[in-house]
């Protein structure tokens, strides 16, 4: 049985983890709220966004470079969104057997990967393993700020419109030094954690460029008169200045950026969540292990003091035969 002072010393040190533990559960609670008001904040705004891109979407060529397929693409970038801390269970750890599968698949297609990181864990992750990285980014993954992505977001733009065989210039936090010029690639692929619920958080990876097109076929109905039109309201027609193509060539950029920030915002929130739960049951375990500890403690202490009163009795009864011998 182990020592009475170091059980004790034991406990205090469990109680001192437990302080923490919890301190960090409270934390990331409150961050949670903050993280998912963002989100709701960010929506307007990406409705909006969209709405704007359909519409011009169904009365322009589409034949901009980010609407389009590429049956040769030949190099992928994959941006993988992990967190700056740890203390948060699986969450990180999803993330990078996501990014697994996914280079796994994209591979298979023939297609060479580079991958870009963002996120502190991330970056050890790849380091460790001796992964060359197109480009890292950290220091904002609790709370994601549109301005210090700038950098992460113009140069996978900006390298997918060069394409492949063309090239782009340096940015921070892109691999190589000022001056460089950087090789392009054909398509854009992204990695993060939606936010499902407070205990669920799941990895997905999306395509981000080119983006997927959908044409959607107009039912029309005949009225009662078998001439006109059956509607229930009509829809107003537009005049945009300039034409279409060019504001769509204005906004596609804006469009997909938004897509990378309402990601960031995402796996904030389920960093967050993650972190809380994964506290709590560190909180859990140890309130369960003081417990044991405590009882083992006890048991000690009963033990000790049933020895000492054997000795005492035991010492008793020896002077009382020595003083009977006399």
């Amino acid at each position: 049985m182990a020592n009475l002072r170091e059980l004790r010393t034991r406990i205090k040190s469990v109680n001192s983890t437990k302080k923490i533990t919890k301190a960090q559960e409270l934390i990331a609670t409150s961050r949670i709220t903050k993280a998912q008001a963002r989100v709701a904040e960010s929506q307007p705004y990406a409705d909006e966004i969209t709405q704007v891109i359909q519409r011009l979407a169904s009365v322009s060529t589409l034949q901009h470079k980010m609407l389009q397929e590429q049956e040769d693409a030949q190099r992928a970038a994959i941006l993988v969104i992990s967190s700056d801390r740890g203390m948060c269970g699986g969450y990180n750890n999803n993330v990078f057997k996501k990014t697994a599968e996914l280079r796994k698949l994209l591979e298979e297609q023939g297609k060479e990967v580079v991958l870009y990181v963002s996120g502190s864990k991330g970056i050890t992750y790849y380091n460790f393993r001796e992964e060359p990285l197109g480009g890292s980014w950290s220091g904002y993954s609790q709370d994601p700020d549109y301005a210090a992505i700038s950098d992460l977001r113009h140069h996978l733009i900006e390298g997918f419109l060069a394409g492949s065989e063309g090239s782009t210039e340096w940015r921070e936090g892109v691999a190589g030094s000022e001056g460089d010029s950087i090789q392009g690639f054909d398509e854009v692929h992204m990695v993060y954690t939606e936010f499902e619920s407070m205990l669920t958080q799941k990895a997905h990876a999306t395509r981000l460029l080119p983006i997927e097109t959908v044409v959607e076929e107009e039912k029309i109905e005949s009225g009662d008169d078998l001439v006109s039109d059956k509607v229930d309201h009509v829809g107003a027609e537009y005049d945009f200045e300039p034409d279409p193509d060019k504001l769509l060539e204005a906004l596609l950029p804006q469009y997909v950026s938004r897509g990378i920030f309402a990601a960031m915002l995402e796996a904030a929130a389920s960093e967050s969540a993650a972190r809380r739960t994964a506290m709590s049951a560190a909180t859990d375990n140890a309130t369960d292990l003081v417990k044991q500890l405590s009882r083992v403690a006890n048991q000690a202490r009963q033990a000790q003091i049933t020895q000492e009163i054997t000795e005492i009795v035991g010492g008793a009864s020896a002077l009382g035969d020595s003083g009977e011998s006399d």
